[in-house]
């Protein structure tokens, strides 16, 4: 029998396919975005100026401290959902609403902020990253209610997306430790959530007129 530890050219292998399956999951992850943006442009949906400086803020910080954490070939969704929010709030510039920060907001900026504080003090970006991911709970909570409430304002087929791309970006992380796995694991998490309440409320409520909500 060969074991693992025993032969470095199958960890090797290993190793490409992790490689391989994080870059997939980059790349389905950016698709879901461009589904997103096409929404926009076709006036389906006008995101919140101020939340998605707010969520490329905390993006680049949760993508900076989970590298910083050890992770390499699960980054490329990290990437994306800072990429993503940054040039959805460039887009918010034109076609999205709101000028003034509401508290979900004033949390995650006042998170994001505390967080760097933490990580200089501690010297540990795994602190940061997971104070991050818990102030990210409080910004998705208004999406979930939204989901429930008004689905068919939402992008299933985005979400369905970005739900796919943390999924294999939890296959491309390759190890338990729990650094390296917390990030992908909340955001597949977050992702199943809204797509079972899109998908499952959809059905028993009739698309409402055009929505000025903040979206996916």
């Amino acid at each position: 029998m060969v074991y693992e530890g025993s032969n470095p050219s199958l960890r090797t292998d290993q190793s490409m396919n992790r490689f391989y399956i994080g870059i997939i999951a980059g790349i389905v992850s950016a698709l879901a975005y461009i589904i997103y943006f096409r929404s926009i442009l076709k006036g389906e949906t006008k995101p919140s100026r101020v939340t998605w400086w707010i969520w490329t803020f905390m993006g680049a910080i949760m993508a900076s401290s989970y590298y910083a954490s050890g992770a390499r070939d699960s980054m490329w969704s990290p990437i994306v959902e800072f990429i993503g929010p940054f040039l959805t709030a460039l887009l918010a510039i034109k076609y999205g609403e709101g000028s003034r920060a509401d508290k979900t907001d004033k949390i995650c900026f006042l998170g994001g902020i505390i967080s760097i504080i933490l990580w200089a003090l501690t010297g540990n970006p795994v602190v940061a990253l997971i104070f991050n991911l818990t102030i990210d709970f409080f910004a998705v909570v208004p999406t979930i209610k939204k989901s429930y409430l008004r689905p068919q304002n939402e992008s299933f087929w985005a979400w369905s997306g970005t739900g796919l791309g943390d999924f294999l970006n939890l296959l491309a992380a390759g190890t338990t430790s729990f650094a390296i796995v917390i990030y992908p694991a909340w955001m597949l998490f977050v992702d199943l959530i809204i797509i079972g309440l899109l998908g499952f409320r959809s059905k028993i409520i009739p698309r409402p007129p055009a929505s000025d909500e903040r979206g996916f």
